[in-house]
C-alpha cells in the first residue's frame, strides 16, 4: 500500500531535517539483501549514530533539494538505501564495511560536503579513522616529545644520584677518621 500525499510529505520533512544537519550521504544499492542481514546493518547503523533508510527515490530527491547534496539526484535510481550521518565518515564506513561482507549491497555514489563521491572515494572516506582515534593520534604525537624529555631528566637524575652515592659515601668515611 503506497503513502498519501500527507504521508510522504512527513517523511520528507523527516529526511529533510536529517539533511539539513548532515555531512555526508551514501547511496548503496540493496537488490537480493535478505531482510535479516539489513536488520543487522540498521543495527549497526544505529549503533554509529547513522540515520539509514530506504526510501523512495522521488521522495529523496525532493529531500535533499536545494541543499549541497542536491548532485546526488542523478545517482538516485535503483532500489537504494541511503545513509546520512553529521559525522563525516560514519555513513561510509557503515556502508563500506557491511559491502566488505555481502556482496549483494553495492555503493552507487555518496557525497561528502558537497563533494560528489564515487565508489572509490566512497571506499577511501570509508578508510579515515574516526574523529576519536585521529584525536588520539595527535595528542600521542604531541605528547611524545615531552614524555620523552621527561625521561631524560629522570635518567640524568639517576646516573647523578648514582655517582654521588659514591662520594658520598667516601666523605662519611673520612669524617670519622678525620675526629
Amino acid at each position: 500500500m503506497g503513502l498519501n500525499l500527507n504521508d510522504k510529505k512527513a517523511v520528507v520533512a523527516e529526511v529533510s531535517a536529517k539533511v539539513a544537519t548532515a555531512q555526508t550521504i551514501v547511496v548503496a544499492e540493496y537488490r537480493g539483501i535478505q531482510v535479516g542481514h539489513l536488520t543487522q546493518l540498521r543495527a549497526k547503523a544505529r549503533t554509529q549514530g547513522v540515520y539509514l533508510r530506504v526510501l523512495k527515490n522521488t521522495l529523496a530527491r525532493k529531500s535533499v533539494e536545494g541543499t549541497q547534496f542536491a548532485g546526488l539526484a542523478d545517482s538516485m535510481v535503483g532500489p537504494l538505501i541511503y545513509s546520512i550521518s553529521d559525522d563525516a565518515v560514519a555513513a561510509a564506513k557503515v556502508i563500506a564495511d557491511f559491502a566488505k561482507t555481502n556482496d549483494k549491497l553495492v555503493i552507487t555514489a555518496g557525497n561528502y560536503a558537497g563533494k560528489q563521491l564515487d565508489k572509490a572515494a566512497v571506499v577511501a572516506l570509508a578508510s579515515i579513522p574516526s574523529r576519536e582515534v585521529l584525536i588520539a593520534q595527535i595528542m600521542g604525537l604531541m605528547l611524545t616529545p615531552v614524555s620523552s624529555f621527561a625521561r631524560g631528566l629522570a635518567a640524568l637524575a639517576a646516573k647523578k644520584s648514582e655517582g654521588s652515592a659514591p662520594v658520598a659515601e667516601a666523605a662519611a668515611e673520612e669524617a670519622p677518621a678525620a675526629a
